[in-house]
């Protein structure tokens, strides 16, 4: 699955990483290599962060539904317990 950026959201990526060069490297980078970078790390590594992504959201949808049972789980065949129950008192 190829990881894909709205233009808005890879615009303001792409500007971020120039920013990071300028702050923090000693050497600039333009617009395409910044643009460059962003494609090489959304295709290499952004797989890698989508895929934690859904692990993490599957592992927190089955907590929930092992969770359902005892939410919603109502007591079967109990019509006449509460009979007996009365009964014995």
């Amino acid at each position: 699955m190829t990881i894909e950026l709205t233009k808005e959201d890879r615009a303001q990526a792409v500007a971020s990483i120039e920013r990071y060069f300028r702050e923090n490297m000693e050497e600039k980078i333009g617009n395409v290599a910044a643009s460059g970078l962003l494609g090489f790390i959304l295709e290499e590594i952004g797989p890698s962060l989508y895929n934690k992504g859904v692990a993490d959201a599957q592992e927190r949808i089955q907590a929930r539904v092992s969770d359902l049972d005892f939410e919603v789980h109502e007591e079967e065949f109990s019509y006449w317990r509460k009979f007996d129950k009365q009964r014995k008192v």
